[in-house]
């Protein structure tokens, strides 16, 4: 075999550490924490999906700070297929994650999205 095989061979092996493996608490955790009193958690969609947390008002995602991006489009289907208003709480697990929260409000202004934001998290250290 040649060198460029093995060190491909050797690089797809390799375990590659998923993302958010240093995460404080799971998202599931934070979940049950907010939407307690306020709704049900994990609500199945009739296309099998599962909406973060469903209230009376939004269909509420959440997602770490880091995956702003996909919280948007998540909470936009989540309130197409509920017919509530789209919602993101957003993880914020240290104060480096404030810039998330900046990015994930200052698209949904610009763009004049129809999502509430809120944020959860322990206090940074």
């Amino acid at each position: 075999m040649k060198k460029t095989t093995i060190a491909l061979l050797v690089c797809l092996c390799l375990p590659i550490p998923a993302q958010g493996a240093k995460r404080r608490l799971p998202e599931k955790a934070y979940q049950e924490q907010w939407c307690k009193g306020r709704g049900q958690v994990e609500y199945v969609l009739p296309d099998k999906t599962r909406c973060d947390c469903l209230t009376s008002t939004h269909a509420v995602e959440f997602d770490f700070g880091s995956k702003w991006v996909e919280a948007i489009g998540q909470a936009l289907y989540y309130s197409l297929q509920t017919g509530k208003r789209a919602g993101i709480v957003l993880i914020l697990e240290d104060q480096q994650d404030r810039v998330y929260w900046l990015r994930l409000n200052s698209t949904i202004q610009h763009f004049n999205l129809p999502i509430d934001t809120w944020s959860i998290g322990p206090s940074p250290q």
